[in-house]
């Protein structure tokens, strides 16, 4: 889960509140894409003036597990095609009112 949690376990079904941290691959398969033209409700920051941006889902590697995230600036849907290859990366998503950037996870085409 994200933003990681020490316990607490998010899932109803779990046994218990101990929780692992496990490392997962940056690397894996667009699986599917869409690209959002409007702008999120408050209290989600957004740009003004709003510029569209892409969402994809990342079939990881070697875990299999399929990873939704924002991709990265200047990609946008008629960049992306399902089955090519996809790296996790961080980038900026907004300045907060005390001047702090806020970063995030993305996803960007492999190079």
């Amino acid at each position: 889960m994200f933003p990681p949690r020490a316990s607490n376990c998010p899932n109803p079904g779990c046994d218990g509140d101990q929780l692992e941290s496990v490392a997962l691959s940056r690397r894996g398969t667009l699986w599917s894409y869409t690209e959002n033209r409007y702008a999120p409700p408050p209290p989600y920051p957004a740009p003004d003036p709003f510029e569209p941006f892409a969402v994809a889902a990342v079939q990881l590697a070697e875990e299999g597990l399929i990873v939704l995230g924002k991709v990265v600036d200047d990609t946008l849907a008629a960049d992306l095609k399902v089955g090519m290859e996809m790296e996790l990366t961080t980038m900026p998503l907004f300045v907060d009112d005390d001047g702090v950037e806020r970063i995030v996870y993305g996803w960007r085409i492999a190079s």
